[in-house]
């Protein structure tokens, strides 16, 4: 199965990603622009309008997709609009790309499920978008674990 997430830099989210148990493999990339194979340096200047995202593949036997939004959710501040941490951009967005009605309608419920916990004071922000392409980055910046 597949997912593709953005939660700031792309870097510190396929690092968290992978850690997971069941996530078979990660690529860094840029979704929900228009440009058709962006590279990094159009995606900061913020040219095309896309979003540093991952992909991520995993095993539904050992991980499922509503377990996988819940580790998405706590690995960022779904209420920053302009990025993670020292991440400040457009480029840096949280947001959930769903690839049919299933995916959709959970990570429906997961947001819903985040906004109503408590857990934040300022309202959860992330994005719910149809998954209509993904751009691997280049390859430098494929598995760049940083810490």
């Amino acid at each position: 199965c597949r997912a593709l997430q953005a939660a700031g830099c792309f870097w510190h989210v396929e690092r968290d990603l992978r850690r997971l148990d069941g996530v078979v493999a990660t690529t860094a990339g840029y979704a929900g622009g228009d440009l058709t194979h962006p590279d990094y340096e159009q995606v900061c200047r913020g040219i095309g309008g896309h979003i540093e995202a991952v992909l991520v593949e995993f095993d539904p036997e050992k991980l499922d997709y509503a377990d996988l939004l819940q580790a998405f959710f706590d690995l960022h501040d779904p209420t920053d609009p302009y990025g993670q941490g020292p991440d400040r951009g457009p480029q840096y967005r949280s947001v959930v790309f769903y690839a049919d009605n299933e995916q959709k309608k959970q990570a429906e419920i997961a947001l819903e499920t985040v906004s109503r916990s408590g857990r934040y004071r300022r309202p959860v922000i992330t994005e719910l978008r149809p998954w209509t392409s993904f751009w691997p980055a280049e390859p430098e910046h494929q598995g760049r674990l940083c810490d």
